[in-house]
């Protein structure tokens, strides 16, 4: 069966499938974040110790999306999803049981070759599950499904744990990805790989792209991302020891943020089409704002995580409408997914070391550095000619 011979409504259901996939795999890599206090004291490891469990699954899923990219270049996507998808209940099951830090570090890995797959393959699938004149509204869904999870996935585990414990936000990840499994294989129909975008580079200009248009891409990427997660990762330790918030207090912090993300998610996407580089530009700088505003807890923790939340709500999404703006094509998102597990893995790695060397408040100083390191470019970047915008 292929698309043709389905109904629109199948065809969307489809698509509604895999962003929900997106959405999985990249909640359960986030899952940690607001767990760590918890987790860490169970494992019986430093808090700093406790983030590598986000650094481990960016690191396996930069390395994992190129490569089963390669690998897997002409498998039937639906079952290399459907095969991803069954890894991450795995995992996730795995974690929710982890005796100790190893197992659980074990089970993380195993997260990060679902992310980086699910996520590579995903992202370019619009054009062969709906008509081409949806595509573009198609791909937005699927590559939402990121967006949303970054800004909902550690509210959804927080409030989760905060009834039974860290470990049962694991497990319930793990329930979720198998009944998604599920719903994948009843509405993904055969799929053959993907042609070469025409808009793709050809092999004697790709050189000359890589080091234009799309670099600056990732370099931004590298900065905005790497620069959230340094803060983001260490926000519940943060909280709790500077601001003297209690478990309530996070939740409900931690919910607001959530909710102000998925508004900056879908209030950055119709800007973001027009012009991605000044989108950016705006969105990094609240983040930085916000992050600057927490360090000397001089402003209530609730507005400035309603505004780092709207801020790094539409950052996902504008960064990639930049990338097939360059017509970065599978190349550019396969790219752009490692840049930005990489960066989420260096984050948090960093802000590691930096909450247990220095302070948790330190960790705010140096994401809104990175932020503004962002903006420097983002805006120099703006009067090259080698980006459009």
């Amino acid at each position: 069966m292929t698309m043709t011979d389905v109904s629109a409504r199948t065809r969307w259901l489809a698509v509604t499938s895999v962003a929900m996939g997106t959405f999985t795999v990249v909640t359960s890599e986030m899952l940690p974040v607001g767990l760590l206090t918890s987790m860490a004291a169970d494992l019986g490891v430093s808090a700093g110790t406790a983030g590598l469990t986000m650094t481990a699954p960016g690191l396996v899923a930069a390395v994992a999306a190129p490569v089963l990219a390669i690998v897997a270049r002409r498998a039937d996507r639906r079952l290399v999803l459907l095969g991803l998808m069954a890894l991450l209940a795995v995992a996730n099951l795995a974690a929710s049981v982890a005796p100790g830090h190893p197992v659980m570090m074990a089970a993380r890995v195993l997260t990060g070759v679902s992310i980086g797959g699910f996520w590579a393959f995903a992202a370019g699938l619009g054009t062969r599950l709906v008509p081409e004149r949806s595509v573009g509204r198609a791909t937005s869904i699927i590559l939402g499904g990121v967006s949303v999870a970054s800004v909902l996935g550690v509210p959804a585990a927080t409030f989760v744990s905060s009834f039974a414990g860290w470990r049962s936000a694991f497990a319930a990840a793990a329930v979720f990805a198998l009944a998604l499994l599920a719903l994948l294989a009843a509405t993904l129909p055969p799929l053959k790989p993907l042609p070469e975008p025409e808009t793709s580079p050809a092999a004697g200009e790709r050189s000359s792209w890589l080091s234009g248009p799309l670099t600056v891409v990732l370099v931004l990427t590298t900065l905005t991302v790497s620069g959230h997660f340094v803060a983001y990762t260490y926000v519940r330790p943060f909280l709790e020891e500077v601001t003297q918030a209690g478990p309530a207090l996070v939740s409900t912090a931690l919910l607001l943020y959530g909710a102000a993300g998925v508004a900056g998610n879908f209030a950055a996407g119709a800007w973001a089409a027009r012009n991605p580089r000044l989108t950016l530009i705006v969105l990094v700088t609240l983040m930085g704002l916000a992050m600057v505003a927490l360090s000397p807890a001089g402003v209530p923790a609730l507005a400035a995580l309603v505004v780092w939340g709207a801020g790094y709500g539409g950052v996902g999404v504008s960064l990639q409408l930049w990338i097939m703006r360059e017509g970065g094509g599978e190349l550019g998102t396969a790219l752009y997914v490692g840049a930005f597990n990489v960066s989420i893995a260096l984050g948090a790695f960093a802000g590691g070391r930096i909450a247990d060397g220095l302070s948790v408040p330190a960790v705010m100083w140096t994401g809104a550095a990175l932020a503004a390191i962002s903006v420097a470019v983002a805006g120099i970047a703006g009067r090259s000619r080698t980006i459009g915008s």
